[in-house]
């Protein structure tokens, strides 16, 4: 059997300027990064703003499992799916981390034959938006202890700097750190720390953004620090913004590739779901509902962390209203939250079917809460049985979704033609009735308390002394009316990883909490999750490799 990569690498791709002409995008409207990738120009995304909008379908999933459960792939097999179908689509993804490619989770192109290519540039550098994104929060950064150190004119508490270094890497090593060690011409000694890029509020920004105006504007907001007297200092006090968007112009434009099947995917931005919002960008989601009858898009790791944050933030900022949602599943997944050992997934065992199909039920029930129609699809797998396929339908119709078996890692577009047709089939039948989970109105613990109650599934809310604190001081200075960015395990409901299926009634901890000004969003830190990742022991770099003709292999 091929691996992903030898099946993208025998790939015949078509010059992107044949991808762009299907969706009527000249060359001059294309910025090219080599044969097979693009940015679309900001002259062709203004000239097509006023068309109408097309149908918006998020591709979501149940918490993730050891298992796999194949998001990213059904996302692109389903847009390979409505092309085979004559329907003009277009997917919206995200842009793959660095650190999970050369961790655990490896890279985010989908999978068999359901990818987007060219498959190792975009698990790699691309066009080099990542390096754009760590470029402009290091440079804020480094203006800031600059600042410092040449008289601190706005009065900076060193002890209080909020503003963190990033690197698109998992370095557990430079969570906590000391700069300024040395003499007196380098720097103010204190203590510091790194985020990973995609969990940084640039990369927030950068989402989130409409338009150079917006970047600018919500680059300045950016809260870097207090003042002795408890003020906070922005990054347009420390005179930042104009050298930071300069870094990130050409970071803006979406990027254009291509699936296997030549469907046009724009693939832009990337922030973390457990430890950011998790969605790819407004403007490529716009462009994209502009350029098509169809845009299909997703949002990280489970509905509980993606989806509730692709509706009460990216939804709410940027006035989108999604049309329908399809959770993804795997008879797999669903066995191992009841509690089958990963090893003996692949053999029957309607029992623990039955017992961890509520982490099912749980993410239907949440999607529903925002009046969105929800398709249910199982990604399928050689090893499901009949009877574990005939439990899952029968399990979702009775709860009002439609159900739909995907084949696309095997099949591509054809093994996607039944969710499409399901689909399509809502779409006609049923209309969304979107609206987000809380209202602006409320108090930040209220809101915390809403998510933690009506999508976790938790009894009450914990907060440490600090973040009690913070959420106090946040909503003095006046950013109570913010959407909450929750920040937990992707593993679980709930912020122990340990707790599959679905648990109830547990207490939700909260340990931090800050502003991500800039964004328009505060971060609540739950449990143990981290801003930096680690590495594994053994992680997915020791098996990637190059060859003497320059060819990759081992990157999944």
């Amino acid at each position: 059997m091929k691996t992903d990569i030898e099946i993208a690498q025998e790939a015949v791709m078509q010059p992107i300027t044949e991808v762009a002409a299907k969706l009527g995008i000249g060359p001059d409207d294309l910025e090219l990064y080599g044969r097979y990738k693009a940015k679309i120009s900001d002259e062709y995304l203004k000239e097509i703003q006023d068309r109408p909008d097309g149908k918006l379908i998020l591709v979501t999933a149940v918490n993730p499992t050891p298992a796999g459960e194949g998001k990213t792939t059904t996302t692109v097999g389903l847009g390979q799916a409505f092309g085979r179908m004559g329907k003009k689509a277009v997917i919206a993804l995200r842009e793959p981390s660095l650190g999970p490619c050369f961790g655990i989770k490896g890279g985010a192109a989908g999978g068999g034959y359901a990818q987007v290519v060219p498959m190792e540039e975009l698990n790699l550098h691309f066009t080099g938006d990542f390096h754009a994104v760590t470029s402009a929060n290091n440079l804020l950064a480094a203006l800031l202890d600059n600042h410092i150190q040449q008289g601190n004119e706005l009065n900076i508490d060193p002890r209080q700097v909020v503003w963190k270094r990033c690197l698109d890497m998992n370095d557990r090593a430079l969570r906590n750190i000391v700069v300024g060690m040395g003499g007196k011409t380098d720097g103010v000694v204190r203590e510091d720390h790194f985020v990973i890029t995609v969990a940084s509020e640039i990369m927030a920004i950068l989402c989130l953004a409409e338009d150079m105006k917006d970047l600018k504007e919500r680059l300045s907001r950016i809260v870097v620090a207090y003042t002795y007297q408890g003020e906070p200092v922005t990054a347009g006090q420390l005179k930042a913004v104009g050298s930071m968007a300069a870094l990130l112009k050409d970071a803006m434009k979406p990027n254009l590739i291509q699936t296997l099947e030549h469907t046009p995917a724009l693939v832009h931005g990337g922030p973390f779901a457990n430890i950011a919002h998790g969605c790819n960008s407004v403007r490529a989601t716009k462009a994209a509902l502009k350029m098509a009858d169809y845009v299909i898009t997703e949002a990280g790791f489970g509905a509980d962390l993606g989806a509730e944050k692709f509706f009460d933030i990216k939804c709410r900022m940027a006035g989108l209203k999604p049309d329908a949602v399809v959770l993804v599943a795997t008879v797999r997944a669903l066995k191992y939250n009841g509690g089958v050992p990963k090893a003996e997934l692949s053999v029957e065992n309607l029992a623990a079917l039955k017992k961890g199909i509520v982490n099912l039920e749980k993410h239907i029930e949440n999607l529903q809460k925002y009046g969105v129609p929800v398709v249910v699809t199982l990604n399928s797998f050689v090893t499901d049985t009949e009877a574990e396929t005939s439990y899952v339908r029968q399990f979702c119709e009775e709860r009002g979704c439609e159900f739909a078996l995907s084949e696309v890692w095997e099949k591509g577009g054809e093994g996607g033609i039944p969710l499409a047709e399901k689909v399509l089939k809502t779409l006609e039948e049923k209309k969304s009735e979107f609206h987000p989970l809380y209202d602006s109105a409320l108090s930040l613990q209220e809101k915390i308390e809403t998510v933690a109650r009506e999508i976790y599934g938790a009894g009450s809310v914990s907060f440490s002394s600090s973040a009690a604190k913070q959420m106090k001081k946040l909503e003095e200075l006046g950013f109570g009316g913010l959407p909450v960015c929750m920040a937990k395990t992707q593993y679980s409901l709930s912020d122990d990883a340990s707790l599959l299926g679905r648990p109830e009634g547990f207490q939700m901890n909260v340990r931090e909490m800050y502003v991500s000004a800039g964004a328009g969003f505060v971060v609540v830190l739950t449990g143990t999750v981290m801003t930096m990742p680690g590495l594994s022991k053994t992680p997915a770099a020791y098996g990637i490799d190059v060859n003497d003709e320059g060819k990759i292999t081992g990157l999944f």
